[in-house]
């Protein structure tokens, strides 16, 4: 009989212990607290005439719960992880099971009854308890390891992405590097400004422009050159490289983008692309920018380079005019690609109201595109130089009135003049084409109707008129024939040389005389009736006449006028004489 008791009682516990590893794996299969709490406070009832008080947590921030009293969390703290009875209001028997795991208890399970349980009742409690903390332990884990898992991905995603911006820039750097070194090659080997636009052709596969400052068409690379280049206007050309310069980067302006190349605060030209469907994307835009600062560089050498070949020029042709062996001369000519060992002559030109860096810059292109040839320029005592080769003969003559043409059409003034020396087989003879030249300029310049060319072998008897050291002879020549005439203008400030100059200019027309004073016949009649009486000579006759048209004329060239040659002076008061 008692066998049989300990049998019944002995399947009863395996029953129970059956019971609470079914209740187990249901409880492992919960991830969430709140579904393993509700389990475990609905099986106390299960396991015998006991009733669930609440579940307790404990976490970080404390105890706490969702179902139970909140009067007994005191006394649970009190435990501090152990076991023990607590007072359950209305109940003769209430105990706190701990919910304990191997690292310490995640909280309380509270249960009370009508009596207290025997031991065997207690353990199946005691196991209940600890299989909850179990429980909540592994949905602790598995929630940790979601969101491990979760913030596991997102890093993937994260290194994925940084990856593929990684590769995206290495890409755009390498593709950078190929628009640096395309273009820099396209400077360093010579290609110079058509070479870059090129190149910038062939790394945007858009048309490609490139210009001056003032909007001049330099090159054209790819499709679409117009056969006519538009030219803008000058304020509208200003306003737009000022708003580009002030942007900082390229710009699009209208059917192009448009970047300046501008070495430091001076634009020397603009690099632009033609996209009038807006294809251009930001490598585009980058080359472009790019383009420009090599474009820059490009534009600055050739500057220098013209700058530095100026100056060789000028202080060769400045050291020509003043006097250099041959063979000196010879070697510096050829070190800047001017052949001397032809005959040269040179000219000179004076202008009004012209700057003389102007007047040289404009005569040296009038006189290549007269003659033809290269040219050696400089600017001397208020005159433009020339030093050029001796033309070639041609049917229609020599071709300086054709230069003071050109120098007249791209000046838009006719107020100057030129004058030439005679060409000389070496470079130590110059010297003398230069002063044969000034000689010839200042003839020129006193005759009336200032204005035209005039070589030196044109001047004839006027050979003797010039201006300098040597001129005794012909002061004197002056003196002796208009002498008394240069005496009376300068004790009554009267124009007697003046009148009789413009006379023989005009002709002996004494109406064409009259107009270019600009004064009356009668008044024309009186002033050369007193040159008659005071220089007591005949202004009709042939000996006379050429006499003093050449005094007259001499005192021009020698500055009449302006005390180049000094009148005598007589006694106060006495009248002056021949």
């Amino acid at each position: 009989m008692e066998d049989r008791r300990q049998a019944v009682a002995f399947r009863a516990r395996m029953s129970n212990v059956s019971s609470m590893f079914a209740l187990a794996m249901v409880m492992f299969d919960r991830v969430e607290e709140p579904d393993i709490l509700r389990l475990a406070v609905s099986s106390v009832s299960a396991l015998g005439p006991y009733q669930a008080r609440g579940s307790y947590l404990v976490d970080e921030t404390g105890m706490h719960s969702a179902d139970g009293d909140a009067a007994l969390i005191a006394p649970l703290l009190e435990l501090g992880g152990a076991d023990g009875g607590v007072d359950v209001p209305g109940a003769v028997w209430g105990w706190a099971f701990p919910m304990r795991v191997v690292s310490g208890h995640t909280g309380y399970l509270v249960v009370s009854a009508a009596e207290e349980p025997s031991t065997d009742q207690r353990f199946l409690l005691t196991t209940l308890a600890q299989l909850t903390g179990a429980a909540l332990v592994r949905a602790d884990l598995h929630r940790r390891e979601q969101a491990a898992g979760m913030a596991l991905g997102e890093l993937n995603a994260r290194l994925a992405s940084t990856n593929e911006q990684l590769q995206g820039a290495v890409a755009d750097l390498q593709q950078r590097q190929r628009i640096h070194e395309i273009l820099t090659r396209a400077a360093a080997y010579g290609g110079g400004v058509s070479g870059i636009a090129d190149a910038m052709h062939d790394l945007t596969g858009l048309a490609v422009v490139v210009e001056d400052r003032f909007g001049n068409l330099l090159a054209w690379a790819g499709p679409g050159r117009p056969r006519t280049y538009p030219r803008t206007q000058p304020r509208a050309r200003a306003d737009l490289l000022a708003t580009v310069r002030r942007s900082g980067r390229a710009l699009r302006h209208r059917d192009r983008i448009v970047a300046v190349a501008q070495p430091r605060d001076e634009v020397l030209g603009v690099l632009s692309v033609v996209d009038p469907r807006q294809l251009a994307g930001e490598r585009d835009v980058f080359a472009l920018e790019h383009g420009a600062v090599v474009l820059a560089m490009e534009l600055s050498h050739q500057r220098a380079l013209a700058e530095a070949d100026l100056r060789l020029r000028r202080d060769l042709v400045d050291d020509l005019l003043d006097g250099v062996d041959d063979d000196s001369a010879w070697s510096r000519a050829a070190a800047i690609g001017h052949d001397l060992h032809r005959p040269h002559q040179v000219v000179v030109a004076r202008w009004s109201p012209v700057g003389d860096e102007e007047l040289v810059d404009v005569l040296r292109r009038a006189g290549t595109r007269v003659l033809g040839e290269p040219l050696l320029s400089t600017r001397r005592r208020d005159a433009a130089v020339l030093v050029v080769p001796q033309p070639d003969p041609v049917d229609g003559g020599p071709p300086w009135g054709e230069l003071h043409h050109a120098v007249v059409s791209l000046l838009r003034s006719a107020n100057g003049s030129i004058g030439v020396g005679r060409p000389s087989p070496e470079p130590s003879g110059l010297p003398r084409s230069y002063s044969e030249a000034v000689r010839a300029l200042e003839v020129r310049r006193a005759a009336v109707g200032a204005g035209g060319a005039t070589t030196f072998d044109e001047l004839g008897i006027y050979r003797l008129l010039a201006a300098g050291s040597d001129d005794g002879e012909v002061r004197e020549f002056v003196r002796e024939w208009i002498g008394p005439l240069i005496d009376y203008d300068t004790a009554n400030r009267s124009d007697l040389v003046a009148t009789l100059w413009q006379y023989y200019e005009c002709g002996g027309n004494y109406d064409a005389t009259a107009r270019a004073l600009t004064i009356h016949r009668s008044t024309l009649r009186y002033r050369l009736r007193r040159i008659r009486d005071l220089s007591g000579h005949d202004l009709g006759a042939v000996e006379s006449r050429l006499n003093l048209h050449v005094a007259s004329r001499a005192w021009r060239v020698l500055g009449g006028g302006s005390g180049a040659v000094r009148a005598r002076a007589g006694p106060p008061g006495a009248a002056p004489g021949r």
